[in-house]
């Protein structure tokens, strides 16, 4: 390989060419986000229909996020404890069997409200737990030096499909029935078990604890003994919880850019077209000599773009401050997860991505209600740069404290589990 490609600011996609079962992952994923993306229009839209009722909406997509929440955590202990492709499949099939029952409540006469209810738990959970196995297979499929590459990959085609899929989806609920959507999900979903079914087998090297709760509390003690971790899971909160910002942007367009639902859309598409490029143009972010310093330095940049959105009314710069915030909050995220795959060893890889991946949808939940409650005490612009600089003095606080991870390489030299 030439030092100009080493050296690339894009992300390379030859591991596609290189590693089979990843590829085979990319490809299974691909298909699974594509369904998940036409149900995150789907359900909504059947809800509502239903009960006329915002409410209603926003319950059942608290108990779908409920379901992950608990399905990431037992997902990690699990796939700790079993065979780990074992855990993927069943856990893809539970997930297809949810989404055919949708279709056919959607199809009844009187399709069930609290069947949505009752599916949306079973989705959510059941999906957590193939999440965190596959996760924990990573480093065994594609090894530890090329992580920041294959999740790089995967950010892309996730970003993609979630821009599509919702299209699709509404195309196809306006043209027959939601039900359509459901069935197809069922359908990827069959067609995703075959491509896995190729999968070698990935047992975690030890287990050492079998009870459930004992097991979930030594990877919670693995992290805070880990001054690495540590420092990761608590930098990637704070990142998580101003991404929470979203939630102002109504009132923004609103009260200070005096525009209707077109500018709320351009503010919600602008964060994710910054985080698609963070995929893309991510090549740079494998070769910095001190990976935890440039993490560290993007938070620290997302968080300035927030103070500069709080300090101007003029759209246009507004705009390209989200897709900055977006670009930041994707590289820091991608750092993240591979120090977090480096410095994990395998028996524990279960536990300790399923706990990242909960704090990760619980941090924005939690941002989500602090900049709610923010929003009532002061104007939405005025919060939008409060909670940018709040966030930036806790950074500068953690940049200073966090030295081990300042300086610490992105892969545990000691833990070499890979597949050759």
């Amino acid at each position: 390989m030439s030092d100009t490609k080493k050296k690339s600011m894009l992300v390379d996609f030859n591991l596609l060419a290189t590693h089979k079962n990843f590829r085979t992952v990319f490809i299974a994923r691909t298909i699974s986000i594509l369904g998940l993306g036409m149900l995150s229009v789907s359900i909504p839209v059947q809800v509502y229909a239903l009960t006329s009722d915002s409410l209603q909406v926003g319950i059942v997509m608290a108990l779908e996020g409920i379901g992950l929440f608990i399905g990431l955590l037992l997902g990690g202990v699990l796939a700790d404890m079993y065979e780990r492709k074992r855990i993927i499949l069943f856990a893809r099939s539970t997930c297809g069997l949810g989404f055919l029952a949708m279709a056919i409540n959607a199809w009844l006469p009187d399709p069930s409200l609290w069947a949505i209810y009752l599916l949306s738990i079973w989705d959510g959970f059941f999906g957590a737990l193939g999440i965190t196995a596959l996760m924990a297979c990573m480093p065994f499929l594609v090894g530890r030096e090329n992580l920041m590459q294959a999740r790089a990959i995967s950010m892309v085609s996730v970003r993609l499909a979630t821009v599509i899929s919702p299209a699709i989806g509404g195309i196809i609920i306006a043209a027959s029935d939601v039900a359509w959507n459901y069935l197809i999900a069922a359908i990827g979903t069959g067609i995703t078990l075959l491509a896995l079914l190729s999968l070698p087998n990935m047992r975690p090297k030890e287990v050492k604890a079998h009870n459930p709760l004992s097991s979930l509390w030594d990877g919670f003690a693995y992290i805070f003994t880990n001054k690495i971790l540590a420092g990761v899971v608590i930098m990637g909160t704070l990142v998580t919880l101003t991404t929470a910002i979203r939630v102002l942007f109504p009132a923004l367009a609103d009260t200070v850019y005096g525009g209707g639902a077109w500018v709320v859309g351009l503010m919600y598409s602008a964060v994710p077209l910054g985080a698609t490029l963070g995929a893309i143009v991510s090549g740079w972010a494998n070769h910095v000599e001190k990976p935890g310093l440039a993490m560290m330095l993007s938070s620290l940049a997302a968080f300035l773009c927030l103070m500069g959105i709080g300090s101007t009314t003029f759209f246009p710069i507004t705009l390209i401050l989200l897709v900055g915030f977006g670009y930041l909050v994707s590289i820091a995220s991608l750092l993240q997860y591979s120090f977090v795959q480096g410095h994990t060893p395998d028996h524990y890889l279960g536990r300790i991505n399923g706990i990242w991946t909960a704090q990760d949808a619980s941090g924005d939940s939690l941002g989500t209600l602090s900049i709610g409650l923010l929003g009532k005490l002061l104007s939405s612009l005025a919060s939008v740069f409060v909670f940018g600089a709040v966030a930036m003095s806790i950074g500068l606080t953690l940049l200073a404290c966090l030295k081990t991870l300042r300086n610490s390489p992105l892969n545990n030299p000691n833990l070499t589990e890979k597949i050759k």
